[in-house]
């Protein structure tokens, strides 16, 4: 009897508990992962708070808009196929995790739903009957998605920080930008503005495609902090609130070379502060 008990204990022993085969389901799926160590450094990121700045340390500011065109190669990672910059502004901004704007001085608050009815817009268009072929016209509803942004319009300060000594910049605000078709010209329109002091906390849970290094992430906010993008100014602060496009309505040569003027002057600014 003990014998008989002592060889199947010994059978037990010896059977393995899970047996494997090509054929066989993994128990667990999470061990198939598109790398070969688990990243967290995006998602265990915290943002960095500004630094408080006081009012007396401020001698002087200017106000800059500028234009992110998403079609230029270094702005590529804007419209990054798995997961384009536009996907994370709309989804914080319908979901109400961030506050939603109309105007670019954060007064006009939106609601989650309007957001939504601006993610497709209807049209007319003119359909061949395959029967008649008579033409009619028709109503058809076209979706909004990353696609169709090709501009995102940010809001800055750049201002002289007393206690540093140096010339420094924060982002105000930033908006996509959609095309229109208005009595048949081409309107570039903001579909809303988002503070960005706020969305940062979004944006620093967001990687950023790096096209230099895969394994050195980044995230949204460790793109506009450290200025990774191109673009052009398009308006700066001024006593008639004109753009650039008022002053040079119909040469777009003339508006990038202002645009370019501006620049030097921000980045001369600093410089002759001091004398060598």
């Amino acid at each position: 009897m003990s014998f008989a008990c002592g060889l199947a204990t010994m059978g037990q022993a010896q059977r393995p508990e899970n047996i494997i085969t090509e054929s066989s389901e993994p128990a667990d799926s999470s061990i198939f992962m598109d790398d070969i160590v688990v990243r967290r450094t995006i998602l265990d990121q915290r943002v960095l708070p500004y630094e408080s700045l006081r009012e007396a340390d401020i001698p002087w500011e200017k106000r800059i808009w500028q234009v992110i065109d998403v079609r230029e190669k270094l702005n590529l990672p804007f419209i990054y196929p798995r997961e384009p910059l536009f996907a994370i502004l709309n989804e914080a901004a319908v979901s109400g995790m961030v506050a939603a704007f109309r105007d670019d001085e954060f007064k006009q608050l939106m609601q989650p739903g309007e957001i939504e009815g601006m993610m497709f817009s209807m049209d007319t268009v003119q359909v061949v009957d395959p029967e008649t072929y008579e033409t009619k016209t028709s109503v058809v509803r076209n979706e909004i998605s990353a696609d169709n942004i090709k501009f995102y319009r940010i809001k800055e300060v750049w201002f002289f920080d007393r206690e540093a000594s140096r010339l420094k910049v924060r982002i105000l605000g930033i908006a996509p930008v959609r095309e229109r078709i208005i009595a048949g010209r081409a309107e570039e329109q903001p579909m809303f503005w988002l503070y960005y002091p706020q969305i940062r906390e979004v944006l620093a849970k967001k990687q950023a495609f790096n096209d230099f290094n895969d394994a050195a992430p980044l995230s949204w906010d460790d793109v506009f902090e450290m200025r990774r993008f191109s673009s052009y100014i398009f308006k700066e602060s001024n006593a008639q609130d004109l753009r650039l496009k008022d002053f040079f309505p119909d040469d777009g040569v003339a508006r990038l070379r202002e645009s370019d003027k501006i620049k030097d002057k921000l980045f001369n600014f600093e410089h002759d502060l001091w004398e060598y």
